[in-house]
């Protein structure tokens, strides 16, 4: 899937910059980010995947987003027309191997009682994630 390819290159990019990465995660009721990465410093960036016009405006929950990070980003690839984006937002150029940050997001640093809340929301869902793997038959709850 194209938004899988442009994740994985985005992923691969922030861990890089030494960035751990999921792809995914529920942060809320309602809400999905295609990834989220925690930073060096404990940053928590989310970025939602987008591969073409029609994914982007079928989008209407994203401003949800802004709410659960300390930045927010659009990873797209380099077809994707990337004056629909708000000016606002940060902006991601992917492809399946590599990215490259164009515009950062700007910073809206989390309250500590949420910040304390998604990172163990994060650190769960990497856990969970990892037992899966380990232990494809176990229930997980």
């Amino acid at each position: 899937m194209p938004g899988q390819l442009i994740a994985r290159g985005t992923c691969r990019h922030l861990a890089a910059l030494g960035f751990v990465t999921v792809e995914e995660l529920v942060p809320a009721p309602g809400l999905r980010v295609d990834v989220m990465a925690l930073g060096p410093n404990g940053e928590i960036w989310i970025v939602e995947c987008k591969s073409g016009r029609a994914d982007y405006t079928s989008d209407r929950k994203w401003q949800g987003y802004l709410d659960w990070a300390d930045r927010f980003f659009w990873a797209v690839d380099a077809d994707f027309p990337t004056a629909l984006l708000p000016a606002e937002t940060g902006l991601i150029l992917a492809d399946a191997y590599d990215a490259e940050i164009l515009r950062m997001g700007p910073a809206t640093p989390l309250a500590p009682a949420r910040r304390k809340a998604v990172t163990a929301g994060f650190a769960r869902h990497a856990a969970r994630r990892l037992q899966a793997l380990r232990d494809p038959g176990a229930r997980l709850g």
